[in-house]
């Protein structure tokens, strides 16, 4: 077996999500976190964190890329079986890549629709560097949530400090704007995630790795 291979063995299955060593390193270092990171979170957010709370959707990067890749009409083939339309919060991490056939993208913003108050909050940790593709996100899913006058607002949000740590702050902003929802049924209102909680969140999902029974190294 080849190095190359042995570096990506299997370092944690969890449901839908599989980790590699490869994808683990990356919470190690001042590195971009890729889809499966992501993916990975949200699926724990679901399946562990709010297990309970069916009213809270975490759509994975990788659909939100086909939503954002597809024809209007098949927009419904991603989110029907998610139930999308009778969820009261749905979360989408979104990323500035434009080829429909590969991962890839040099940034990472949050996108969460809110039923209850008929809006969508952008949290954009880059001068909102996202916007655009905010806004063609929004207009593709008002149609397909049913939600035609929902309007588009801009999130508090703590602007990243290097040029690595996009992914990051969508983590613990999606963390902030949940545990904000628990409290009041409302996303308005929301505080902007702390520098010293942007700074812990790499070795928490390391320690949250470990606890699943995964290995990081």
């Amino acid at each position: 077996m080849s190095s190359h291979h042995r570096h990506d063995e299997v370092a944690l299955s969890y449901h839908e999500s599989c980790l590699r060593l490869s994808d683990v390193d990356l919470l190690k270092g001042p590195y971009w976190l890729n889809d499966q990171i992501i993916s990975f979170y949200f699926e724990y957010l679901e399946k562990h964190i709010f297990e309970n709370e069916h009213d809270l959707l975490f759509v994975s990067p990788e659909v939100t890329q086909c939503i954002r890749m597809v024809a209007q009409d098949e927009v419904g083939i991603f989110l029907e079986p998610l139930r999308a339309q009778q969820r009261a919060f749905v979360f989408f991490a979104l990323n500035d890549n434009q080829a429909a056939d590969r991962a890839g993208g040099s940034h990472w913003s949050l996108l969460v629709f809110s039923r209850p108050e008929q809006a969508f909050y952008h949290f954009d940790s880059s001068r909102n560097a996202n916007a655009e593709y905010a806004r063609q996100l929004v207009a593709v899913l008002k149609r397909a949530l049913h939600c035609p006058d929902a309007l588009l607002r801009t999130g508090d949000c703590l602007q990243q400090s290097n040029g690595y740590d996009c992914g990051v702050h969508v983590l613990c902003t999606v963390d902030a704007v949940a545990q904000q929802i628990r409290k009041s049924g409302r996303i308005e209102g929301v505080r902007s995630a702390r520098y010293d909680v942007i700074r812990s969140k790499r070795e928490e999902l390391l320690g949250i790795i470990l606890t699943l029974g995964g290995r990081i190294k």
